[in-house]
C-alpha cells in the first residue's frame, strides 16, 4: 500500500530532482522486505533522503533499521547518512549493541501485534493523516 502513497510519490520525486546523478553512482537494494533507495556499496553507506523541513527521531530509526537489516545478511561496517534537501543538512547515522537490542524489541511488539486476531485501537493522533500507512488503521472508518 505504501508504494502508491502520494507521499511516497512526493518522495520519489524529491529523490530524482534534489540528487538526479545518484542513480548512477549507486544502486537500489531490496532486501528481507526493505527497500534502500541509494546505497554506497563501495563505502558502506546508505543515503536516505528526506523531504521533510525538521529533523525528527523516525528517520533516525529508519536508517538504523536499514543498517540492522544489512547486517543481518551479512553486511558490516555499514553507516547510514540522513540528507534533508530542503534544509541543506546531513545527518551521520550509525548503529549501537544499544540500537540492535532496541530494535530486536520493536521487531517482538510488531510480531505481536501482527499475529494478535484483533486490530490496535485506533489512537487519533493528528501525525496519523501524514503516515504512508494511514489506510490500513482508518479504512472504513469516519474521519473527523
Amino acid at each position: 500500500m505504501e508504494h502508491s502513497s502520494d507521499l511516497v510519490y512526493e518522495g520519489k520525486l524529491l529523490h530524482e530532482t534534489s540528487y538526479p546523478q545518484r542513480p548512477e553512482r549507486y544502486e537500489e537494494l531490496e532486501i528481507d522486505g526493505v527497500k534502500i533507495d541509494f546505497y554506497d556499496a563501495r563505502n558502506r553507506v546508505i543515503h536516505e533522503i528526506k523531504k521533510s523541513d525538521k529533523i525528527e527521531v523516525a528517520h533516525q530509526w529508519q536508517v538504523k533499521y536499514y543498517i540492522y537489516i544489512l547486517q543481518r545478511n551479512g553486511v558490516t561496517g555499514v553507516s547510514g547518512l540522513l540528507e534533508y534537501p530542503m534544509l541543506r543538512q546531513t545527518e551521520k547515522i550509525e548503529l549501537t549493541e544499544q540500537d540492535v537490542n532496541l530494535i530486536e524489541e520493536f521487531v517482538k511488539d510488531i510480531d505481536k501485534i501482527v499475529s494478535d486476531d484483533r486490530c490496535p485501537s485506533i489512537i487519533n493522533n493528528k501525525i496519523c493523516k501524514q503516515c504512508s500507512y494511514y489506510e490500513f488503521c482508518y479504512v472504513g472508518e469516519n474521519e473527523s
